[in-house]
């Protein structure tokens, strides 16, 4: 059959990206345990066109995500990136997968288990000059307030809160979401449960109350602990609150870029 999207073009004009975006498929997505989780990721692939091809072929990007849809780590990650060029003869490739991901937790007290969901993005990509890697995590956490607790007689108030975090490794660096999502945790005032006990309910609402903070807390938290990671090329963190006592939100946000000495350290 006539392959159209093989022919020349003769307009001289290089196109960046040519992809396809929007793809729901279902994925196995390795944890920080090795363990692998089912869930349903929202795909964007593509390569850029040099000024004498006409088009790519897009349904060689489904072909590849297929190949590798039950084997997504962070080796692999790349590697299905470097596929995508390859496949398409392309000088670069990108592929972006944002999804669910779900880690088992126990309950502080009784250690009852179960999932917690965690909103999830994966990027990377594949060129002549190598490969590029970018993780992106949305935590939720709890947050009391230090103000209200201070001008309180009783009680404090807390809300939702909401930790992205964005990283780029060092390259040949190992990070996995898991241990983003642990940094971010850990800078509110408790993390959030989808199974509580009574028990372990009263020892989260103590523990929060005993930790407050605010939004800028947080975000300097995580800052602090990102910024001696020798493994960060890169980060960007936002912290947003939602309020329970104002109408309107509070957030808190921050980019970093490490530093030679940083990398010397």
């Amino acid at each position: 059959m006539p392959d159209v999207q093989g022919l020349p073009d003769e307009r001289g004009v290089a196109l960046d990206e040519v992809g396809i975006e929007g793809l729901r498929y279902p994925m196995l997505i390795a944890d920080g345990q090795g363990v692998k989780r089912e869930t349903v990721a929202t795909v964007d692939m593509s390569v850029s066109v040099g000024a004498e091809v006409k088009g790519a072929h897009l349904s060689r990007f489904v072909e590849v995500l297929h190949a590798w849809r039950d084997q997504l780590d962070q080796a692999s990650a790349l590697s299905l990136a470097e596929d995508v060029r390859n496949r398409l003869g392309s000088s670069s490739a990108r592929v972006q997968m944002s999804f669910a991901y779900f880690v088992e937790r126990q309950a502080p007290v009784t250690g009852a288990r179960s999932f917690s969901e965690y909103q999830c993005t994966l990027s990377v990509g594949a060129s002549d000059k190598g490969t590029s890697f970018l993780l992106k995590v949305r935590v939720p956490v709890t947050s009391v307030c230090p103000c209200s607790k201070a001008i309180s007689d009783r009680g404090a108030h807390n809300q939702r809160g909401y930790v992205t975090i964005e990283v780029e490794p060092e390259p040949g660096a190992q990070i996995w979401f898991d241990e983003l999502i642990d940094v971010a945790e850990a800078s509110g005032s408790s993390p959030v449960y989808a199974l509580l006990k009574r028990p372990d309910e009263r020892h989260v609402t103590m523990a929060g109350y005993d930790n407050p903070v605010f939004v800028e807390d947080m975000a300097r938290h995580v800052a602090v602990v990102l910024r001696s990671d020798v493994r960060v090329t890169r980060f960007r963190v936002r912290v947003i609150n939602e309020e329970s006592i104002h109408n309107h939100a509070a957030y808190a946000q921050l980019g970093w870029t490490a530093t030679t000495d940083h990398r010397d350290v």
